[in-house]
Order: C-alpha cells, then sequence, then structure tokens
C-alpha cells in the first residue's frame, strides 16, 4: 500500500508561465480577476433564469472516506465547536464535536479553500481562497471573503488575482488589523503575491513584501506575545504540465519586528538552508517559549551518495557500455539490475544477452525502458523533510536532526509544510507528511501517530491549549479527533465531501455508482444510498472500496454487472470481479528497445458498447485488448505531441470514445491538443483538430450515439491558469468543429456528454457547476437545486433510469432525474402551460398513521411537474366527478416546476363516492382526509391558463389468502 501512496504525488500537471496579454507563439494567456468577476455574474444569471432551475438533486454520498481538509479553526472557549476548510468542499461548522457538520460557503464565486481564520470574539469569519498545497486540483480562488453573520452571507473583500492563500491572521488586540499571505498562481506568474496587510478590515490592503512573480508566500506565523514579531516563509516554484519545479533562489525566512511593514530576509549564515533546492516551508511559534520557533522544510536538494555504497550495475554505466562490455558481464549483475528496476519477469540476462549479439537491442535501452516521467524522483532521492529550531525568535537556526526523516514527506514536500508545537512543552513538535509524526525531544527522534483508523497526508492540526492531549487533525480522509495525543482516534466524516475523479454506473436494479476518488481509491454503491449512521450497527456500510490510491476511471460490464475495470495514477489498472473479488492486473507493458509508454495521472479506459469483451486503453499509444484485458495489442504510434523533459508524465492520452451507432468508429484527445480518430477499431488513426485552439487539455471526446458522423469535444484550460469554456461540436467526424460554448461562463469545462433520449440536449460540467443546453448548445441552462458551485469532473446518464449522475470533485456523488429534462423539445417549449404525465399511485390504508409507534406519520404525496413560459401566480386543483377536492396555491418559474401535492381532501368529499367507498371513508389517525381509489384529474392555472392531466389512484395488490 505505501508504494502507492509514495506514487500518489509524484506527477503534477503544470504550465508554462502565462502572459496577460498573449503574444504569437506564446502560451494560452491567464484569465483576469476581472474577466472571472464577469464569469461569476453570468453564472448568477443562468441560475436566476434557468428553465430547469427547480430540477432537485440529491447527494448519495459517499461519506465513510471524506476528502481534503486544508484547515481548522477551534473556538477556544468551546472546543466542540469549530470549522473546517475542504479544499474544494467547501468551509463546514460542528457545534458537537464533529457528531455533524453545515456547510457555510456553498455558493460563492469560488468554493475552494487555502487558510481560514476566525475572530471568535466578534464572530467574524476569514475565508482565504485558493488551495495552499499546490497539487494537481488544487484550484484556484477569488481572493479573501469575510462573514459577520456567521456565514449566512460573505463579502469579498480583496486581493482577488492572488489566487492561493497560504494564511491569514488577525492581530489579537486590533481585529481590524490583517495579514495575508499570499501564493499567487499555480500555474502562471503574476506579481498578486506576497503579504498583504489591512488595518480596516479588509477595505484596504497594502502589499508590504514582495519577493519575485514566481515566488509566493505559503507561510506566516506571530509571536505569541508580540503581534509586531512576524516570521513568513516564502516560496519559490515553478509548476508546468510536464515538470514540476518545487524549489527555487526565491525560497527564505523572512522577518518582521513592526508589525509586517517591513521585512528582512534572514541572514545567510543563519543556519536555515539557501540553496536552489530550499523548497516549501512551514513555520510555528512554541506557545510556552516565546523564543523557540520550528520549521520544516522541504529539502529539494539531492542526497549524496554514501561513500561505501554498493550500487552494482548503474544506469550511467549502462547509458555509455559497447555490445563487448555488455556481453562481459556477469548474468548474476544484469538480474540484479532488471530486479532493482521492476523489469517484468519474463526478461533475463541469457536472453538479452542473445538479442544484444544479434543487434535487436543495445545496453543503452535497459535504461531507456525504465525512464518514464518520474524516474529521475527515485534514481537520486531528494534530503526531503528537514526540521529546523530557532531559540531566538527566528534569527538562526539549528537543524534538530541527524539523520533524514524517512518515508515522511518522500519527493513531495509541495503537498504538505505544517508544523505545530504543544502548547505547554515546547520539546514537543508535531509535523505532517504522508503519515503525522510527533517528537518528544524537540525534534532530534521521531513517532508515528498515523493509527489504523487514520488516512495519510495530514494538513492541519489543531491542539487544545489547556489539554495537549486533546488534538483534531485534517487530512486526504477527513477529520479526526483524538483525547490522548494521537494514541487512538475518532473518525468524524459525516460530510460528503469526496473528491471524484471520474463516475461510471452498471444496469443492476436499483442500479450502482463508481468512481474514482482523489487519495481515497475506486468506490461502489448503490445509487438509491441516503445518509444514515444505521451502518454503524448493521457492520456494514452501503459503499464497498475497490481499489486505494487514488482512484481513477472505471469500465463496468453491464453483461454481468460484476466485472469492473479500474485501477489508480499512471495507467496501473485492473480487471476485478466485485463478486469474488479476484483481480487481474491488465496494463500493457512496452518491450525492451521501446521508451516507456506515458501514462496519464488518470489515463483513459473504455469497453466497446458493441463487445464489452473488447477492453480500449490509453497511454500516449492506443492500446486494444479483444479478451477483457488479459492480452493488449498496442495498434498506433504516439497519438500526442510527443512528450516533453520533465518529472510529470505529458503527451498523454485523456478520453476515448467508441461511436455507439458504428463498430471501430473510434475518437481519442491527448493532455497536448490533439484529437485523432480511427475507422477501424484503432488500427490507423487521422488527427483532427483543425480549427481547434491548441495547447488545450482535452478533458472529453464524445461520439454521438444519435448521428454517425457527430462528435463532441471539451478543452480545458486550467494549467495555465485559463478559465475560458471550451466546447465544440462536428457534424462531419471531426474533420471542422463549431464552438457551442455560447452562453456558458468563464469556467473551464471537465465534461460534455450527450443525452441518450433527446438528440438536442447536450450536458456540461465545468469547475463551478452543471449546465444543460436543450437546443444543441446553442443556450446553456444552469441546474442547481440541491447543488453546490463544486467542480464537475464527469457526468453520466443512465440509460435506463434517466437520472444524470454527476461526479464532483470535493462533493461526492449528485443524481438528478433528468426524463422531464429530456421531454422538453421545442413543441413543449413553445406552449403557454404544459403539464407532464403524473406516475400511477398505489393507495394504502396506511396513509395518515405512523410509521411505527415512535416513528414519523406517513403523509402521501405526488410530485405534479409542469412547463410554464413566464413567471406567475396560480394554484393546482384535484378533480374528482367534475368536483375540485383539493386545492393548492403555487408560484410558478418560468422554465420546469415540480410541486409537491398532498393527497388529502375533506370530510365533504364523501358525499361524491359510492355506497361501498363511503362506508370505509374515515379520517385517518393524524384526523386527515385523504383521497381513494378512483381516477382524477388535476388541472394546473397559472394566470389565465389551465392545463390537466390524469391522476390513477390504484388499489394495493391483494395478498394471496391462506388456504382453508
Amino acid at each position: 500500500m505505501r508504494i502507492i501512496y509514495l506514487l500518489l504525488f509524484l506527477s503534477l500537471v503544470i504550465v508554462l508561465p502565462a502572459q496577460r496579454k498573449k503574444k504569437s507563439n506564446d502560451v494560452p494567456p491567464a484569465t483576469l480577476a476581472k474577466e472571472r468577476w464577469e464569469g461569476y455574474q453570468q453564472r448568477l444569471q443562468l441560475e436566476q433564469s434557468s428553465l430547469v432551475k427547480n430540477l432537485p438533486f440529491r447527494n448519495v454520498g459517499p461519506t465513510v472516506m471524506s476528502g481534503r481538509v486544508v484547515d481548522l479553526d477551534v473556538n477556544p472557549a468551546d472546543p466542540s465547536h469549530f470549522y473546517v476548510a475542504y479544499a474544494s468542499g467547501s468551509l463546514w461548522e460542528t457545534n458537537n464535536n464533529g457528531t455533524s457538520f453545515e456547510p457555510i460557503f456553498d455558493n460563492q464565486i469560488v468554493m475552494t479553500i487555502g487558510d481560514i481564520a476566525v475572530d471568535w470574539e466578534n464572530d467574524v469569519i476569514y475565508v482565504g481562497s485558493g488551495e495552499n498545497n499546490s497539487s494537481r486540483s488544487s484550484y484556484s480562488g477569488y481572493g479573501i471573503f469575510k462573514s459577520t453573520d456567521n456565514g449566512e452571507s460573505w463579502e469579498n473583500i480583496g486581493l482577488t488575482e492572488t489566487h492561493h492563500i497560504g494564511r491569514i491572521l488577525i492581530h489579537p488586540e486590533n481585529p481590524n488589523i490583517i495579514w495575508v499571505a499570499a501564493l499567487g498562481h499555480l500555474y502562471s506568474e503574476n506579481p498578486e503575491r506576497g503579504i498583504y496587510k489591512s488595518t480596516d478590515g479588509g477595505k484596504t490592503w497594502n502589499k508590504t513584501l514582495f519577493v519575485s512573480n514566481r515566488t509566493g508566500i505559503v507561510e506566516l506565523i506571530m509571536h505569541p506575545n508580540n503581534p509586531d514579531l512576524l516570521i513568513a516563509g516564502a516560496w519559490e516554484k515553478d509548476r508546468k504540465a510536464w515538470n514540476f519545479t518545487e524549489a527555487g533562489p526565491g525560497t527564505a525566512i523572512y522577518r518582521s519586528e513592526d508589525g509586517g511593514d517591513t521585512w528582512n530576509k534572514i541572514a545567510d549564515d543563519s543556519g536555515f538552508p539557501d540553496t536552489d533546492g530550499t523548497g516549501r516551508i512551514g513555520l510555528a511559534f512554541a506557545p510556552s517559549d516565546q523564543n523557540i520557533v520550528y520549521a520544516i522544510l522541504d529539502n529539494q536538494d539531492r542526497r549524496p551518495k554514501e561513500d561505501d555504497e554498493d550500487e552494482g550495475l548503474t544506469k550511467d554505466e549502462l547509458r555509455n557500455m559497447s555490445n563487448q562490455q555488455f556481453l562481459a558481464l556477469e548474468n548474476k549483475d544484469i538480474n540484479q539490475f532488471l530486479d532493482d528496476n521492476g523489469f517484468p519477469r519474463e526478461y533475463n540476462a541469457v536472453d538479452i544477452k542473445k538479442d544484444v549479439e544479434a543487434g535487436k537491442v543495445k545496453p543503452v535501452d535497459l535504461v531507456i525502458y525504465t525512464e518514464d516521467a518520474n524516474s529521475l524522483l527515485f534514481d537520486t532521492p531528494v534530503k526531503g523533510g528537514e526540521m529546523y529550531r530557532s531559540d531566538d525568535a527566528g534569527k538562526t537556526w539549528t537543524k534538530t536532526h541527524e539523520d533524514y526523516i524517512e518515508s515522511m514527506i518522500f519527493s513531495y514536500g509541495y503537498y504538505f509544510g505544517q508544523v505545530r508545537v504543544d502548547a505547554q512543552n515546547p520539546d514537543v513538535v508535531y509535523t505532517m507528511g504522508v503519515p503525522i509524526v510527533r517528537s518528544d525531544d524537540g525534534g532530534k527522534t521521531f513517532k508515528s501517530i498515523n493509527e489504523d483508523n487514520v488516512h495519510v497526508d495530514h494538513h492541519a492540526l489543531w491542539i487544545n491549549p489547556e489539554d495537549p492531549r486533546h488534538l483534531i487533525l485534517g487530512n486526504d480522509g477527513g477529520v479526526y479527533i483524538s483525547y490522548d495525543t494521537g494514541e487512538t482516534w475518532i473518525n468524524c466524516n459525516s460530510p460528503s465531501v469526496g473528491q471524484f475523479y471520474s463516475i461510471a454506473v452498471d444496469m443492476a436494479e436499483p442500479y450502482n455508482v463508481y468512481g474514482g476518488l482523489q487519495d481515497n481509491g475506486v468506490w461502489k454503491g448503490p445509487s438509491t444510498y441516503e445518509y444514515s449512521r444505521r451502518w454503524y450497527q448493521e457492520g456494514r456500510y452501503p459503499y464497498e472500496r475497490l481499489m486505494g490510491g487514488d482512484g481513477m476511471q472505471v469500465a463496468v460490464d453491464t453483461r454481468d454487472n460484476a466485472t469492473v475495470y479500474t485501477g489508480y495514477q499512471f495507467g496501473n489498472y485492473f480487471r476485478i470481479d466485485t463478486e469474488t473479488g479476484e483481480r487481474n492486473y491488465i496494463t500493457p507493458r512496452h518491450i525492451l528497445g521501446d521508451a516507456p509508454y506515458r501514462w496519464n495521472w488518470e489515463a483513459p479506459i473504455t469497453l466497446s458498447i458493441h463487445n464489452q469483451d473488447i477492453v480500449y486503453f490509453g497511454s500516449n499509444r492506443f492500446h486494444r485488448s479483444m479478451d477483457k484485458g488479459e492480452n493488449f495489442e498496442t495498434l498506433s504510434g504516439d497519438l500526442s505531441k510527443g512528450g516533453k523533459k520533465g518529472d510529470v508524465s505529458y503527451g498523454t492520452l485523456t478520453t476515448i470514445s467508441e461511436s455507439p451507432t458504428r463498430f471501430g468508429l473510434i475518437y481519442v484527445g491527448s493532455d497536448d491538443g490533439l484529437i485523432h480518430r480511427s475507422e477501424n477499431a484503432g488500427e490507423t488513426w487521422t488527427k483532427i483538430t483543425n480549427g481547434l485552439p491548441s495547447d488545450f487539455w482535452v478533458s472529453t471526446v464524445v461520439a454521438s450515439a444519435h448521428k454517425e458522423g457527430r462528435v463532441y469535444a471539451s478543452l480545458n484550460g486550467y494549467r495555465w491558469d485559463n478559465f475560458k469554456p471550451l466546447v465544440y461540436v462536428s457534424e462531419d467526424y471531426g474533420n471542422s468543429w463549431k464552438s457551442i460554448s455560447s452562453n456558458l461562463p468563464m469556467e473551464p469545462v471537465n465534461v460534455i456528454k450527450e443525452d441518450p433520449v433527446n438528440e438536442n440536449i447536450v450536458y456540461v460540467g465545468t469547475d463551478h457547476g452543471v449546465y444543460v443546453s436543450l437546443d444543441g448548445g446553442k443556450s446553456y441552462q444552469a441546474f442547481g437545486k440541491g447543488l453546490p458551485n463544486t467542480p464537475v469532473h464527469d457526468l453520466i446518464v443512465h440509460p435506463r433510469e434517466n437520472d444524470l449522475v454527476l461526479g464532483t470533485h470535493g462533493r461526492g456523488i449528485y443524481i438528478g432525474d433528468v426524463s422531464l429534462v429530456q421531454q422538453m423539445n421545442q413543441e413543449i417549449l413553445a406552449k403557454t402551460l404544459h403539464a407532464f404525465p403524473i406516475d400511477e399511485v398505489t393507495h394504502s390504508s396506511r396513509w395518515g398513521s405512523k410509521r411505527w409507534t415512535w416513528g414519523d406519520v406517513i403523509e402521501p404525496t405526488i410530485d405534479v411537474a409542469f412547463y410554464s413560459n413566464s413567471n406567475g401566480n396560480g394554484k393546482v386543483e384535484v378533480i374528482f366527478k367534475d368536483q375540485v377536492v383539493s386545492s393548492k396555491e403555487l408560484s410558478a418559474d418560468k422554465g420546469l416546476n415540480i410541486i409537491e401535492l398532498e393527497l388529502e381532501t375533506n370530510e365533504s368529499f364523501k358525499d361524491l363516492l359510492e355506497d361501498e367507498q363511503k362506508e370505509n371513508f374515515e379520517a385517518a389517525e393524524n384526523g386527515d382526509y385523504h383521497l381513494v381509489v378512483g381516477e382524477y384529474t388535476v388541472r394546473i392555472t397559472v394566470g389565465n391558463t389551465n392545463v390537466e392531466t390524469p391522476l390513477t389512484i390504484k388499489k394495493p395488490r391483494e395478498r394471496p389468502g391462506r388456504k382453508e
């Protein structure tokens, strides 16, 4: 399992620095804050005017695994009351020690968070938007938000171009003084980064520290007793789609002794590293000793080789080795090299020597075979996490330990960088990486407190200043509480905040949903799931985990609903039998003499809709299996632009789609902007990107189920900090493209899908929600009821149930029944008023009675759905024998309306019944009268127009009698 977590972050998707104005041969420009705000206003307008805004969505979890926590803020007077900030899942509040939570930051311009700060005395909450962990899905923010009414309303108070916030501090004596550490853009250079100070509660800001356009401030701490003494951690980094430089000369520690008005970089001879490998810094004062400061450093400098280290045969030796020299090597040394570098067992020294002698391969091919984008990270380990201590308030520093802190942050320290000190003992210090570790001797030695029920990858920790045994922890798996200094932990994961990358469904009844999550594996669960704590008693959570690591794409063989193809990052995929638990590794391997395949973080896999024995799989090349993944053929050459030198796998396929109307008509898209078409099941390929913007990530390509020549594509500029919506359709197999971005707001598009029933309907998922077009992309409507403005990474319409299933990256899975939307054709949209059919209702003698002694009363209702072409007031009436027997007022919105109508009437209804029915007509247990078995008409009136639709209440199924 540890190797999965080691792979977890080794590849990050980044991009060349973007400029404010695009020059010739330049990269796509970063979107300006002003444009993003205009896009947000457009989103609000779309939500308000949407014809489908009343369509409800329900969350189906899961909750057992939670999502990435980035910060905690705990009420010092009542630790059972605290706030939890999730990376892309909003801000949540608990008043009962984590037993339950409520979201309070759901519908702002952004939901992603880097840091929060609370003025508990004045009930003021500050949210620094934009995650500070610089991961592949660390979404940009929109500055600082402030609430003075516990999250009921929020005000944006500026710094909108900073994108990512490292820390917010509030002056302990004057809450109008606020400091903000801003990281700046993640994927492009910009000057809006550094330290900002406000003396008027955020109305105005002054930038007091700026290092460079690539160096932001990730950490900021305040002296426990002197708010004029501040220490900041500056961090230089450069992120691109193909490479992440995690350190640089701009990284340093700065001190201010005048409340952050001026800053001084600590001296070069302070004892703190100042090499080009100096990476992310975390800082913390010891509350009980005002002069002690700890720093956790991500040291990206390479480790020196040990003098007595016997490496055996090395890659460097093989690079320049002649054939004759290779043939003279001992077989055991070659085999040891093969073992050390993960070669498949079929390779051995004897056969390789024969191939070298025959001229089929060269010694250097053994090196090429192993060198993917991550090889350097393993070949030459970095020093990794290091802890330093200052005893003079940050002026001079000493490393606390002699040896390396192994297996804590590995080579991806950019993802961590938090350190905390016990409030009563300055020698007890915690730091967070893959495990959370504690030192009881000032950082000389460390002990893991990552117990069995605690997830890994830690980002937040609160230590109770009154009782240091009491800890609250946040990580990629949610929130945990300990009352014994981390010896045991309570899991507090009731919010649905899972970060899904992908989503899939099967054809079981009821059907199941599947999805791959960030750092939480692949899960399968029932589409009927409703949140409940009942599983604690029953002993089994309704969802089950199929894989660990980062969960990736899922393909389900719907012939048995048991065979599932899925895996973890970089193309490590399996065929799993979910009934027996059997799993087989299916990822194709390259052969000696070829360069390794380049696998995307989320490698695409799909089954042929025409024969689900056929598996299509994408690296930088196209792979096809005709036997359920037992054997793969590599049918294409490189279908990307060729990759780029760096430590991130790039130049990879991201999406595969086969035409439902024609076997073998296949489309693929790549992360560097190419789309290819094959008309013979992958044997040959044609590039079809003419007319499309270049250098954008192809997030989806989808072949139409309605017209053979129709294909859709979505492009994504997130990795350039470019947020323009880019969706296209082709009616000629991709030979030419037409933009159908239309009135979509300024939000990157993650997915586009076609409705399987109505060919004019397409669905689009963006970084802030989901939209639907009823006219083939000419205009879009926003879904909203029950949905937060969270990233939608993937979506699918269930072909039988007509449910729209959304995989969000921050709030789990949502499902909405779109069968009514599918009926909204141009004929209906042209009407003044239209009533949709009402499903039959089965009568029950238990209406109006309790489910059980202490249960709720059964209240029978139906949903009455109608379309109105205007807003207006009106009523819905139930008519029986030409008499109105029930009526309810309504306020109609323009578009789709769904009214819940109670099946109640009054005592006078008895006069309309036949004698047999009159005998059984009486008030229910709760005193209400209900409609009886029969045929009714439901009349809907809006303004001066009315429409009618039938309603049938049928008899319940009779139970068979007993033998007499």
